[in-house]
């Protein structure tokens, strides 16, 4: 149920998105800065302070800001880390606040491991339009002939993405593609795909108890200093994630 917000308190929420962006000097204590789309990351001793901002971005753009929009979101990726460290471990440390989590600080794996059930999208690098241009093979996947937009696919696949640096775009990729490019070798991309697929079914899962369908989401991996390989950034929240209403 929706609760009712003073016009004093999103004043707050807004000026205080105003102070983060418009003082970076008033943060060097946390840490270096690094400032994402969304998110402000500050890393010092082999930890990363993650504050989770209240703008929104679409299409690598920022289009404007949404009060408390970074505490939702925070809070929603906490949740999905907590109910799926049995699947795959995460980066987390703890939530010191609504807005920020604190976490291990990892080498990011240049590669993003996108899993897809549906055959929908609207960018032009989705696997809908790639089908609607007439390609059945995608990120070396083959597609059948006769399939409608928004139908749901034989399988859930995965469809991974190059990792770009900040200010670039991420480049669908197929495995074959990937291992070329010394991005990733091999097995350890069937291990990490596999793992991706059993921990989307049981988002899928979890969302249909609540009368949602999972359609399509992303996942970043990066390697902990002890060698792990765990989830980062963010999972099945709106902002990595599609869903539909049942």
């Amino acid at each position: 149920r929706a609760m009712p917000v003073s016009r004093e308190l999103l004043q707050r929420a807004v000026e205080n998105e105003q102070v983060l962006d418009a003082l970076p000097d008033s943060f060097n204590a946390l840490g270096q800065r690094y400032s994402g789309k969304v998110r402000e990351n500050f890393t010092r001793d082999g930890q990363r302070l993650i504050i989770v901002s209240d703008r929104v971005s679409a299409f690598d753009c920022v289009l404007g800001t949404i009060p408390f929009k970074g505490q939702v979101l925070n809070q929603l990726a906490a949740y999905w880390f907590e109910v799926t460290a049995d699947l795959f471990s995460n980066h987390i440390i703890d939530v010191p606040d609504a807005q920020a989590t604190r976490a291990v600080e990892c080498e990011p794996i240049k590669v993003e491991m996108v899993v897809r059930a549906y055959l929908t999208g609207s960018s032009s690098t989705s696997i809908w339009r790639a089908y609607e241009r007439g390609e059945r093979s995608f990120c070396g996947h083959t597609l059948p002939d006769g399939l409608v937009r928004h139908q749901k696919l034989p399988a859930s696949i995965v469809t991974p993405t190059t990792k770009a640096d900040k200010g670039e775009h991420d480049q669908n990729a197929s495995k074959a593609e990937l291992v070329e490019m010394g991005v990733i070798d091999g097995p350890l991309f069937d291990e990490l795909e596999q793992r991706c697929l059993k921990l989307f079914a049981h988002g899928q899962k979890l969302a249909a108890e609540r009368g949602l369908i999972l359609v399509d989401t992303k996942y970043e991996l990066g390697r902990r200093p002890d060698g792990e390989i765990v989830l980062i950034d963010e999972i099945h929240t709106p902002d990595s994630s599609r869903y539909w209403y049942v």
